[in-house]
């Protein structure tokens, strides 16, 4: 089984980005994010309705990262330390040796190739360090930018699942999407 050591949280540094361990000071910009409908419109979980979520989801992450049930980073651009996005493995199979990655924008950030750029160094992190056999990414149909960040970075849509997720009243479709270490 799959041995996962974040005693020391990873900081991962791209040509343009840098991923940090998600502070109580993002609380802020979490909330503007998870309370946007357009950034929300293909994630299965509630809005953000107060400040309240936006703590409760930072201690979270917090928590499982520190149970080493999860690693997730604050996405920030070089040179400015603010907030700008999550990614991450939100969920780990340790004995299968695989994550499931999990990652949203800012609508600001949009269109500037920065989910791409952050998946590459997270699934380097996840191959290279974690020591994943497999990286796994479940999305919408609808969300294009998100099949395309994907497949940009190795990933090959793998199903098409029909109507398995009820959220708010609607059964929605999940593209399921992987990539292997070789």
């Amino acid at each position: 089984m799959l041995t996962i050591d974040l005693s020391t949280f990873p900081v991962l540094v791209t040509e343009r980005l840098v991923l940090r361990e998600l502070r109580t000071s993002d609380a802020e910009r979490v909330f503007a994010m998870r309370s946007d409908p357009l950034v929300m419109q293909h994630v299965n979980r509630p809005f953000a309705r107060s400040m309240e979520d936006a703590h409760a989801l930072i201690e979270r992450i917090t928590t499982n990262v520190a149970t080493g049930d999860a690693v997730q980073w604050a996405i920030t651009i070089k040179g400015d330390d603010a907030f700008i996005g999550l990614i991450g493995f939100w969920r780990l199979v340790k004995e299968h040796y695989y994550g499931e990655l999990g990652y949203m924008l800012a609508r600001d950030q949009w269109g500037k190739g920065y989910i791409s750029e952050a998946i590459g160094a997270t699934v380097d992190f996840g191959f290279n360090t974690l020591g994943f056999h497999r990286v796994e990414a479940i999305t919408r149909p609808q969300n294009a930018a998100s099949i395309r960040a994907l497949a940009k970075n190795g990933f090959v849509q793998e199903g098409h699942i029909k109507e398995d997720i009820l959220w708010n009243g609607v059964f929605q479709d999940s593209l399921y999407f992987g990539r292997l270490a070789h």
